[in-house]
């Protein structure tokens, strides 16, 4: 941690839990303590001769007068015989606590808490440190139990140099009250406090000692007293002579209410018997930046900062600090007068997920502070109302977001039956657990024995008992609730108890190794009748994983903790002077315990819980106990345990998550089940197959599947019917799945029988169609890697993957769907011809018509594709004759989408492409709209069948309907084409086209076009060529066919004007009446009438007289 790389740093052990000192103790000669400080080796000991030497020569041992001053100035604040040495003795003596209070503890990164520089030379306690050293501390002198001096900040670049005055008061071997001018406002000690403590204790023989001033002044007479007073006034007069004078009135009085007292105050003289002995925390200051870094909302590092005031919390706590408590207390309450908890109750919404952790670390911290093995009954009842008021305010978060009363109370053993009705119990909230632990107790004489002594054991116990008290091995056992078993545990190491805390998590692992064996013979002697009833039970619905307690992460750090102690050979711990193997068996480790609890609590059934935070934490507490089983490096004896928790998984029914059958409410097992795969498979690849392939299955998202046997425990059964809808971690869930399958088909490539087996599994329990194609990608991607051939097996199943795919997503909308389609042709171009042909040949079941048409069919003919295959000519035929034959197909079953695709496919085979141009025949009377034929027109002139285009055209236009206003319109030009294509086949066909065109075509202004393009060329180009048809004149306009487009071109510009009062408009209608023989009659007779029906409208027809006349 930081705190130890501080330590390291200034030269002092890392913190540590205080320990009985020995009475032999060195003194405080300066060689002694550079030799405490360095390497921690106390005097008396190998090297521990005065001034380091070594060469065994013997150390004066203290006087009795020290002795007995030390030990009652760490007890009592006062003994006349020996006060003098008292007062010496009463300063703190080691530098951890200092530490303590003047950096935090964060793990690797540290700032001050209200600073962003995480520069550790920056941290108040290496400042001090380096301003002792530096010789800044000067004029200290220490009165009584109060401490002063002077300390210097150098001058920088940026700022000048600076003396602060500072001064520190304590009491029994405790700091309980500091001041420096430099004004600093944090919630720890300022680096100047830290130089000049440190000063005080690396240097006690150069500190100026006197006894507290109530002692000199009791020693003086009436003469010096007066004069003493008369200086004192006369140096500091500006300051206290205001002071001075108004006691002096008060003392003059005889009926004041400072002559009714007997004595006076001494600030030196130390504190009473009875006055509270802790170290100085400013309670203040921690309010205020717990209030400030709530109020940023998780900018600005904030939560970062709140936990590491929680780490400063368990860092007090493992020191057996009061002020852990207390400083825990200020904290929460800032988080319950957070006006964002009403704000969030009121509108219904859930507070931050990171936000939701702190407030799991709060309650998880109270836990810990109500299980102090050592507390006073008057501080757990103090505790206890607390934690009712706390939880009985209204916006008090509860344990699993908005679902906070559905889950049984199983935090201990109270009776079910006391808490009534699961309906009316109220919600738990994150301060029930440490409520309902205030219950439990250390008295229980079987716990003292287990975390009191290493020898506690019976070999002549025969177990064969429920709750037997010790195993087969005679070694004791603790029954019990798991979660509540491993918070002692964690509220034994967080109290600085890690020898008592290894013993019970050993007893508490050794009690889930029998329970587990007991389960496997249990199910195995009802085996039959389970299986028979193809139903399971859920025999955790509070599972372990992801519980807010967390208790498989309790027991794994434990252990691995003092695994790390005893390998590295650490003497800075008590965990040094265990007689480690004596808790372990034959060949066992710590680090083996730890893999082994970790296997038992990850592989445990037990049911989804409700709500997305809660859900979301069995994930997150999963990968977290993942990565930490990554962190070993596995052995053979690591391995001989994966193997006997795989072969129980697997065979132990309800107890696991991997039994032959799980309830449709059990949490999956696809992320752990993908470790145990990778751990297991260069050991022993049939059990690793055999546990992936078994995880692999998702019953909730089996619509047949049993809703299974809830009667244990009952009251569960109303919470969960119809609960597939709040699986809100469903598609993390999924995408695990998704990752377990891609992990097995990596494994399998080169091995067809797995592979066959792992695609079975794949096809029967994955049902997400993006997943699927995702491994059938992975696995296209594993069998064509650059660097080998190709895998066809691999291929194989890549290509049945994909086919699935198709299948599954034929019906449904898919955005993916199209890169999907065209990956499935890469896919089966990749297996070989005979898969194109295979798709080809049963399109109907993978493909829509448009699909199979203008992706499949067109890719398949391309020239990229012939080239890939090295086909030859005949198996170029074989596979367009396919193609053909699908177009048409798709053409029968969809002419409007698939009709042009057919006749682009089929222009090299005569027949077929008859038979397609039939098909559009066919369908355009009815099924297919103008646009569509329009298209396929235009296709057909560009092929070189005009009148097949001219037929498609006029098809075309009996679809069409063009109103009067409609002059933008996108098939205007589509009209404009159709009646140019008519004109160049001749006078008949333009015949018969404008009456067509006549009808459809209501906007005067493309009919004016149409009849203009007509007059300006000789109809019949088309057939001059062929033909002496062609007379080389220009059409009239008084006779047919372009007198009846006249003739409906003006009645449409009539019929229009009354829309249309703009002179530009009527500028074309004239232009178009001019055609006519009689159209400046018909014109002015026109806007005569438009002036009759519009003379109210005079500006217009000003405008129109000047126009038109």
């Amino acid at each position: 941690t930081a705190s130890q790389r501080i330590c390291r740093r200034s030269g002092i052990p890392p913190p540590q839990p205080p320990a009985k000192r020995l009475c032999c103790r060195p003194g405080y000669n300066p060689a002694c303590r550079q030799g405490q400080r360095a390497g921690g080796v106390l005097c008396g000991g190998a090297g521990s001769a005065p001034g380091g030497s070594g060469n065994g020569k013997t150390h004066n041992p203290e006087s009795l007068l020290d002795i007995a001053a030390r030990r009652v100035a760490e007890k009592w604040p006062f003994q006349r015989p020996v006060q003098r040495r008292i007062v010496y003795w009463s300063f703190p003596r080691s530098e951890k606590e200092i530490c303590m209070y003047s950096s935090f503890n964060a793990g690797g990164e540290e700032s001050g808490t209200s600073g962003d520089n995480n520069d550790e030379t920056q941290l108040p306690f290496l400042r001090g440190v380096t301003l002792l050293e530096g010789g800044w501390v000067d004029n200290v002198l220490q009165v009584g139990f109060h401490l002063s001096g002077t300390v210097t900040d150098p001058a920088t670049p940026s700022s000048p140099e600076l003396v602060c005055s500072v001064s520190v008061s304590f009491d029994r071997c405790k700091i309980t009250a500091v001041t420096c001018t430099c004004g600093n406002k944090d919630i720890f000690y300022c680096a100047h406090v830290v130089a000049l403590s440190l000063y005080r204790v690396r240097k006690p023989e150069q500190v100026k000692l006197h006894l507290p001033i109530s002692e000199t002044l009791f020693q003086m007479s009436r003469d010096q007293l007066q004069k003493f007073v008369q200086y004192l006034i006369s140096v500091h007069h500006t300051e206290v002579l205001p002071t001075a004078q108004k006691l002096a009135d008060e003392i003059l009085s005889q009926n004041s209410e400072i002559n009714q007292v007997h004595g006076a105050p001494d600030p030196t003289a130390g504190a009473s018997v009875d006055d509270e002995n802790c170290w100085h925390l400013d309670e203040e200051q921690v309010q205020e930046q717990v209030k400030l870094f709530l109020s940023q909302g998780g900018y600005h590092g904030s939560g970062k900062q709140l936990n590491l005031l929680f780490s400063k919390v368990r860092e007090m706590l493992k020191m057996r600090d009061s002020n852990g408590a207390r400083m825990l207390t200020l904290i929460t309450e800032q988080f319950m007068a957070d006006p964002r908890l009403a704000l969030w109750r009121q509108q219904g919404t859930t507070m931050t997920d990171k936000y939701r952790q702190l407030w799991d670390e709060l309650g998880a911290l109270w836990m810990c502070i109500v299980l102090n093995p050592h507390c006073k009954p008057e501080q757990k009842s103090s505790w206890l109302r607390q934690l009712r008021r706390w939880n009985s305010v209204d916006v008090c978060p509860w344990e699993d977001g908005n679902h906070g009363n559905e889950l049984p109370n199983l935090t201990h053993s109270l009776p079910q039956g006391a808490h009534g009705n699961q309906e009316m119990r109220p919600h738990r909230t994150v301060f029930t657990r440490a409520i309902e632990a205030c219950d439990l107790h250390w008295q229980d004489r079987h716990l003292q024995h287990i975390i009191a002594s290493d020898l506690y054991a019976n070999y002549c116990y025969h177990d064969n008992q429920e709750g037997s008290l010790f195993d087969s091995r005679g070694w004791p056992l603790w029954h019990e609730h798991v979660p509540t078993a491993c918070a002692r545990v964690d509220a034994l190491r967080s109290h600085g108890y890690p020898r008592e805390a290894l013993r019970l998590a050993i007893a508490v692992v050794n009690t889930l190794r029998r329970q587990q064996q007991r389960q496997l013979e249990h199910f195995r002697r009802h085996k039959k009748e389970l299986l028979h009833k193809g139903h399971t039970s859920i025999t955790n619905m509070e599972g372990w994983v992801g519980h807010p307690l967390d208790p498989i992460g309790t027991l794994f750090s434990t252990l691995t903790e003092s695994g790390r102690v005893g390998e590295e050979g650490s003497n800075t711990s008590d965990l040094q002077r265990m007689p480690v193997q004596r808790l372990l068996g034959d060949g066992e480790s710590y680090v083996a315990l730890a893999v082994e609890t970790a296997l038992i609590g990850l592989g445990q059934q037990r049911v989804m819980p409700d709500g997305l935070y809660a859900q979301e934490k069995v994930c997150r507490n999963e990968e977290q106990l993942l990565a930490k089983l990554q962190e070993v490096e596995l052995d053979d004896s690591l391995v001989k345990i994966f193997r006997k928790q795989a072969v129980f998984l697997l065979e132990a029914g309800p107890y696991s998550g991997l039994g032959e059958i799980v309830h449709r409410e059990s949490v999956p097992m696809h992320t752990f089940a993908r470790y145990l795969f990778t751990s297991l498979l260069p050991h022993d690849a049939e059990l690793a197959y055999k546990i992936a392939l078994r995880a692999m299955r998702l019953p909730v998202l089996e619509s047949t599947a049993s809703s299974g046997d809830l009667s244990r425990p009952h009251h569960i059964v109303s919470v969960v019917p119809n609960r597939y809808p709040r699986w809100f971690t469903l598609s993390h869930i999924e995408s695990q799945q998704c990752e377990l399958a891609s992990t097995m088909l990596t494994a399998a490539k080169g091995d067809s029988r797995r592979l066959e087996t792992v695609l079975e599994s794949i096809q029967k329990n994955i049902h997400s169609s993006s997943h699927i194609f995702k491994l059938a990608q992975d696995a296209f991607k594993i069998a064509t890697l650059m660097d080998s051939l190709p895998d066809i097996t691999l291929l194989k199943v890549s290509l049945e993957l994909g086919l699935q795919v198709m299948r599954i997503t034929l019906s449904t909308l898919n955005w993916r769907r199209r890169e999907m389609v065209r990956w499935l042709v890469t896919c089966a171009t990749e297996v070989g011809v005979y898969a194109l042909d295979s798709i080809m040949q049963s399109w109907f079941t993978l493909f829509t018509p448009t699909e199979a048409t203008s992706i499949v069919a067109t890719t398949v003919m391309s020239n990229s594709t012939i080239v890939r295959l090295h086909l030859d000519c005949h198996q170029q035929e074989n596979l367009a004759s396919s193609a053909r034959t699908l177009a048409l197909q798709c053409a029968m079953k969809d002419p409007q989408n698939c009709a042009l695709s057919a006749l682009t496919l089929c222009e090299k085979d005569h027949i077929a492409f008859e038979t397609a141009y039939q098909i559009v025949l066919d369908a355009a009377a009815t099924g297919m709209s103008y646009t569509q034929l329009f298209t396929i027109a235009r296709y057909m002139e560009h092929r070189g069948y005009p009148m097949r285009a001219y037929k498609l055209a006029t098809l075309a236009m009996a679809h069409l309907n063009l109103s009067y206003n409609q002059d933008t319109h996108p098939a205007i030009n589509d009209v404009l084409w159709a009646c140019a294509l008519s004109h160049s086949l001749g006078k008949n066909e333009l015949a018969a086209v404008i009456p067509l065109v006549v009808k459809s075509v209501k906007c005067a202004t493309v009919l004016s076009d149409i009849l203009r393009r007509c007059t300006l060329t000789t109809p019949g180009m088309v057939s001059a060529l062929h033909s002496r048809r062609n007379s080389g004149k220009l059409m009239s306009l008084d006779k047919a066919p372009l007198r009846q487009l006249l003739d409906a071109t003006i009645g449409a510009y009539i019929n229009t004007t009354h829309s249309r009062e703009f002179i530009e408009f009527l500028g074309k209608a004239r232009e178009t009446f001019m055609m006519a023989h009689d159209g400046h009659i018909q014109f002015t007779q026109f806007i005569d009438n438009l002036k009759q029906i519009y003379k109210g409208k005079k500006k217009l027809m000003m405008l129109v007289r000047e126009r038109f006349g």
